[in-house]
């Protein structure tokens, strides 16, 4: 027998969680699923955890807050179900899903998706090589086993994430041998025009100013206006070539590097559901429309949290609540009255959380050389395809994303466009002399996830589904 929900919500992050604690408060049936062992997103990872150790001390108390936010998810009555993949999403809306190599398929009248973000992908030579990782990869390291690098680390990237992580790494008695700041001179130039607004969440100003102060007191060496790096090694890496603002070339020994050029919504699901979406400029990604209320073009699907744009977790979890009224709303548990009263000092409250963001999107705009890597750059690491392969099959007529991925298999591996597709939408949009905007994104098919054939044959269709 199928089961059936009110709302079924997909990542249990800081708007997954707060979205469902706001449904059941408001008499929702809520089914919860999650590909993580525990609640928490990427930015709570192993919050219950390790909120109470000398981690949790050190990696503040905006993660801390996290606990009590999984606490109160846990007791809130919905179910909640970890270690969960869901692979497919069809109207109806029946969700396809695997835990434990089982499958299974649930009916929900509406579905949340609180999908998060991912690093921006930001190929360059040598990114491949052992010892080449992305600072949110090695800041999950640290929140989940406390595991700090023992060699000192270059870091390669510009944005809040680095700054964070490197005076969480500096707090847990890790050595940073230099910062290659790739923002272009000037950062605080261009942000700010937008500062008297920014004010409005003055205490995220006050952190990313004690952040700065902190590397200062540290003497971390500090390389500003870094217009490219490569790195080399044969089998794993063991130099860091960077060109710096005067246009030198320097090559330094490194053991560790460390990469970061923002982060950008997960769009696989509203893609895969053909969810309308708007190219964000600041941000260089593309976003699901949603209403006021979260809910997306497809009547009954709901986006919320930073899969509908960046904003942090406390924006995420406003918009989760959110957009749980807009399904109590739908489903007439709650009146037009009441959940515009209800929703009022919610909306107040993501006006306020999200006043710093215009000034983080100017002082820290994604590096455009990401978008351009030299031809014997990997692209797709699943297929191992170059940027020279990419450009050389996009001479061939006018293709699109869809068409390089039938020529040359570009996003057809494991993580199917996660890691390449902006890239290649950028180096397409280039070769076309066109905006990357026009060039659109690889059309996302089922299954989002991979899946074995022993799962698919495990799964239990029912006479109730159609």
């Amino acid at each position: 027998m199928t089961r059936k929900y009110d709302l079924t919500i997909i990542g249990a992050g800081p708007a997954g969680m707060s979205a469902a604690i706001r449904a059941t408060g408001l008499g929702l049936k809520v089914l919860v699923v999650d590909e993580q062992p525990a609640p928490g997103g990427q930015i709570w990872r192993a919050v219950e955890a390790v909120a109470d150790t000398r981690t949790g001390a050190l990696l503040g108390e905006e993660y801390r807050a996290g606990q009590a936010v999984a606490h109160a998810f846990k007791h809130c009555g919905a179910e909640y179900q970890s270690n969960t993949q869901v692979w497919q999403l069809e109207p109806g809306w029946h969700i396809y899903m695997s835990q434990t190599q089982k499958a299974e398929i649930v009916q929900a009248d509406n579905v949340l998706l609180a999908t998060g973000a991912q690093e921006r992908p930001a190929p360059f030579p040598g990114w491949t090589l052992p010892g080449v990782m992305t600072v949110g990869a090695a800041q999950i390291t640290l929140k989940i086993s406390h595991q700090i690098p023992t060699d000192p680390v270059w870091i390669a990237g510009s944005g809040p994430l680095v700054l964070l992580y490197m005076t969480q790494l500096l707090q847990a008695g890790g050595k940073i041998a230099g910062w290659l700041d790739t923002a272009p001179i000037g950062s605080w130039r261009r942000g700010m025009p937008h500062f008297l607004a920014a004010m409005g969440n003055w205490r995220d100003m006050r952190k990313g100013y004690q952040w700065i102060k902190r590397l200062e007191a540290a003497r971390v060496p500090i390389f500003r206006g870094v217009r490219q790096f490569r790195a080399q090694g044969e089998g794993r890496l063991t130099h860091v070539v960077y060109e710096s603002s005067d246009g030198v070339t320097h090559r330094i020994p490194a053991r560790l590097l460390l990469v970061h050029e923002g982060i950008v919504p997960s769009i696989h699901m509203t893609r895969s559901l053909e969810c309308t979406h708007t190219w964000l400029p600041a941000q260089a990604c593309l976003a699901p429309n949603v209403d006021t209320w979260g809910q997306t073009s497809q009547a009954g699907v709901f986006a919320a949290g930073d899969a509908t744009g960046i904003g942090g977790a406390r924006a995420a979890q406003v918009r989760g609540e959110i957009a749980a009224i807009g399904v109590a709303l739908r489903l007439n548990k709650i009146t037009a009255q009441e959940a515009d009263h209800v929703a009022l000092p919610l909306r107040r409250k993501l006006d306020k959380e999200l006043a710093i963001r215009p000034m983080l999107d100017a002082m820290y705009p994604p590096d455009q050389r990401v978008f351009q890597p030299s031809d014997d750059t990997i692209v797709c690491r699943c297929e191992e395809l170059t940027a020279g392969d990419i450009r050389a099959a996009a001479k061939v007529g006018r293709p699109g994303p869809n068409q390089i991925k039938s020529i040359t298999r570009a996003g057809m591996g494991p993580c199917q466009g996660r890691q390449c597709g902006y890239t290649i939408a950028h180096i397409l949009a280039a070769e076309h002399k066109c905006h990357v905007s026009e060039v659109g994104f690889y059309r996302i098919r089922p299954p989002l996830k991979p899946l074995t054939l022993g799962e698919l044959a495990s799964l239990d269709i029912g006479d109730d589904l159609p």
